[in-house]
């Protein structure tokens, strides 16, 4: 089994968003007793908050729900339990690396590296573009499926 863990500032707008994103890519594929994940906040300040309406709207679009995730924060035992933290952009490494141990950050990547276009997630928080977001989440998502599964799991 591959435990995936998506980080963000708040875990209210993109983390989640990529958790339920990459839920969905591994229940269409029927390889949800392959896979674990979630997702978490490298910040304190949205903690025990639901995902960000325009999170969930955009979701919802889709056809994803979402329902019942609340903010959390990243904790070291996440570190040593989850086989990829990915985070959405620079930020959210750096702090992810403060906060972790250095014995786990080659687990430590961001959800676009592994994409011809490699760099940060816009954040919908600032923007107000949750198409975007979506866009290059739901291109993340794939592209890191499809390696994990290239890779045997």
């Amino acid at each position: 089994m591959v435990k995936v863990l998506f980080v963000c500032h708040g875990n209210i707008c993109r983390s989640p968003m990529a958790e339920f994103v990459m839920k969905d890519i591994v229940k269409k594929n029927g390889l949800e007793d392959c896979f674990e994940i979630a997702s978490c906040a490298t910040s304190r300040e949205e903690i025990g908050n639901a995902v960000h309406y325009g999170t969930r709207s955009k979701l919802a679009e889709v056809g994803i729900s979402c329902a019942g995730k609340y903010a959390r924060q990243l904790t070291v035992k996440d570190a040593e339990y989850y086989d990829y933290l990915i985070g959405m952009d620079d930020w959210n490494m750096y702090n992810m690396k403060r906060m972790i141990p250095s014995k786990y950050h080659d687990k430590m990547y961001l959800l676009l590296d592994k994409t011809e276009h490699p760099g940060d997630i816009a954040d919908p928080w600032y923007s107000g573009n949750f198409d975007l977001t979506y866009e290059q989440v739901l291109l993340g998502c794939q592209v890191w499926y499809d390696y994990l599964v290239e890779k045997g799991l």
